[in-house]
């Protein structure tokens, strides 16, 4: 005589039937169904002996249920992330809800995409332009003012200083002169093209000259020793009278060599006399 194998729940006889093996109890399909089938985490209903159950985290799914809650692609054989809400996204849709927002579009930037971290910030690498031209910077240097990003040109043509003289950026190095920026290239003799950086100069009408082409080019003659009147060194002083000019120290009586500086004087032709000597003559 065959020994009884019968359901836990309802004691039918289970020989030569389909049942279920559930916690050490065999278990007929129809109360398994009943009793003990999990309920699916999707669409609440039990999942039945016949149906295949997918689980994650104790929580369980008939397998067409398992799909991703944004774009219900099915899920069983497919990377997938579960979120704190309790929805199961597929991979494509989990970076996107979770994922970094690019600083300009505001879109997600996918991971694998090309794009540029800058201060704990990421931007799509097509987002990431100057704030003036407007074009992407990619690989190029970049600078930065407040929150607004400059590429190198656009950086140097609306902060860079501007060169007195050329009137172009100045990007690096440069001198300074009455208080006006050059580059060092652009500072040098209007006649010789010397560059007067380091050297001793003079400047005449808005330009710089050396001492050389200053003296020969610009520099008034001095009535008295013919020589320039360049204001360097010895005699800085200048005397001028009737469109003539002196050193201060060749302005002297033709007679008695008396300096005249400051001091009454007579003009015969070329040459200055005091009083004394002139009334002599």
């Amino acid at each position: 005589m065959t020994e009884r194998f019968d359901c836990y729940y309802c004691r039918d006889n289970l020989h030569g039937k389909k049942y279920i093996k559930k916690d050490e109890k065999h278990v007929c399909t129809k109360c398994f169904d009943k009793l003990c089938a999990n309920t699916c985490a999707e669409c609440r209903r039990p999942i039945g002996a016949d149906a295949k159950e997918l689980n994650h985290k104790n929580r369980h799914w008939h397998e067409d249920c398992f799909r991703c809650a944004k774009c219900y692609k099915p899920l069983a054989n497919e990377p997938f992330s579960a979120r704190d809400d309790g929805k199961i996204m597929c991979g494509k849709c989990g970076s996107r809800e979770d994922g970094n927002r690019c600083q300009a579009c505001y879109k997600v930037v996918m991971p694998g995409t090309q794009n540029v971290e800058y201060k704990k910030k990421v931007w799509h690498e097509e987002c990431f332009t100057c704030f003036e031209c407007k074009q992407p910077i990619r690989s190029q240097s970049f600078l930065n003012k407040g929150d607004d990003i400059y590429c190198g040109p656009c950086h140097d043509k609306k902060f860079a200083k501007k060169c007195f003289h050329c009137k172009q950026p100045i990007t690096s190095g440069g001198i300074s002169y009455q208080d006006q920026p050059w580059h060092s290239e652009c500072f040098v003799c209007r006649t010789c093209r010397k560059n007067l950086a380091g050297t001793r100069f003079t400047s005449h009408e808005e330009h710089v000259y050396c001492v050389d082409c200053y003296k020969t080019s610009v520099a008034k003659q001095c009535n008295g020793c013919k020589n320039p009147i360049t204001g360097f060194g010895h005699g800085t002083n200048v005397v001028n009278y009737e469109g003539h000019s002196w050193h201060e120290y060749c302005f002297n009586c033709k007679k008695c060599s008396l300096s005249l500086a400051n001091k009454r004087f007579v003009i015969n032709g070329e040459n200055i006399y005091c009083p004394d000597c002139a009334k002599k003559l």
